[in-house]
């Protein structure tokens, strides 16, 4: 007999979310108290081991695996802080901007610009035509196109040993380097403004400045609400390693510090290329690309172990979260459970599937897929 029924195409209304969307401010305090406070004891044994008559290497044989829980923290932290800026892990909006801003100091980084560019993400994700991904790859035309020291200089910078590096740099160094640079960009201006009023002999107004600080195009400030948010950021980051260095000393607390940052930046920005780069991820240009495919062809989901699964806050389940941002993480789970007949074919990944997706470096706009070089 022939089958008169088609597979009808999957969307979205099909998928059960409401159920999940409930959010619980006791959930969201146990949540954060279970991950600063263990920090904040991490940091009180390392002073302890310091203060120890044992030799520097038996401490640094007994620091170590205290940083190894601090990165672990440190990542956990993080997703936190991006449940905030979905305004997801609190019931209410000040709640989740106060303890999102907290927890962007704890990982040095200015919690709201962050969190309005990775809506941009959201928003786009899938459309390599105007998001083109954590890394900015290049279409397969325009890579063909560079010379060939350009070539390397791109791939190369796009290698996984790169995310070291690179995760200091975004977390510890891009920050201060953004408000470094609104600052003397900001006084270039003032002083440029006093010049012409000198030059015009207009003395009434000699000290009457247009000049307001801005964004530099350095990825935070770009509103005035992100520049109070850089500038406070800032100054409790600072304020905050000035203490931890007169407690610990200063080689001491940068040493720990630089290598927690480091390694919980690297796995995290690791954990976010290779959610959406990968083998048969859904890449398309404007015109043909579709939101719910976006969310659900253009993410990966990961096998992983419950314990990392905790200390990311279950943002394994990735088609889920990019489907609905407003599902709580300690939600997510479950709603991924609840959809998983629809979802069966989202791509999942293992550990050993990680090194693979950075082969994943350009866009084929005519095939409309992801390349390797």
């Amino acid at each position: 007999m022939v089958e008169l029924t088609q597979k009808r195409a999957v969307k979205k209304f099909d998928f059960i979310i409401a159920p999940y969307l409930h959010r619980s401010n006791t959930k969201a305090t146990w949540q954060v108290l279970i991950t600063v406070l263990p920090i904040i004891g991490l940091w009180i044994f390392i002073e302890f081991i310091s203060r120890s008559a044992s030799p520097i290497f038996i401490k640094s044989i007994e620091i170590a695996p205290l940083l190894g829980f601090l990165t672990l923290l440190s990542l956990r932290t993080f997703s936190l802080m991006h449940d905030c800026g979905h305004g997801s892990l609190f019931r209410t909006r000040w709640l989740n901007r106060l303890v999102g801003f907290f927890l962007g100091v704890l990982n040095a980084i200015p919690q709201h610009p962050w969190s309005t560019d990775h809506a941009f993400h959201h928003r786009h994700n899938g459309n390599w035509e105007i998001y083109r991904g954590p890394i900015d790859v290049l279409t397969l035309k325009e890579f063909n196109e560079l010379s060939r020291i350009s070539k390397f200089l791109y791939s190369s910078s796009r290698h996984w040993l790169m995310l070291f590096p690179g995760g200091f740099f975004y977390l510890v160094i891009k920050p201060r380097l953004a408000l470094t640079m609104v600052i003397m960009n900001f006084l270039r201006s003032v002083l440029n403004e006093l010049v012409q009023n000198l030059i015009k002999r207009d003395f009434s107004n000699l000290l009457v400045f247009k000049t307001r600080l801005r964004s530099s195009h350095s990825g935070y400030g770009n509103t005035s609400y992100e520049m109070i948010d850089l500038i406070a950021n800032n100054v409790l980051v600072l304020t905050l390693w000035f203490f931890m260095s007169k407690w610990l000393g200063v080689a001491l607390f940068l040493t720990c510090y630089s290598i927690v940052m480091t390694a919980s930046s690297a796995i995290f920005i690791c954990i976010f290329f290779i959610q959406h780069n990968f083998k048969g991820s859904y890449a398309n240009a404007t015109a043909q690309w579709s939101l719910l495919r976006g969310a659900v062809d253009g993410s990966s989901n990961l096998d992983l172990p419950k314990y990392l699964n905790w200390f990311l806050a279950d943002i394994s389940y990735h088609s889920i979260h990019h489907l609905c941002d407003r599902i709580p993480n300690y939600n997510l789970q479950a709603c991924h459970k609840r959809n998983e007949h629809l979802l069966v074919n989202a791509t999942v990944l293992k550990i050993q599937d990680i090194p693979g997706c950075f082969k994943y470096i350009l866009w084929d706009k005519e095939a409309q897929e992801l390349s390797t070089i």
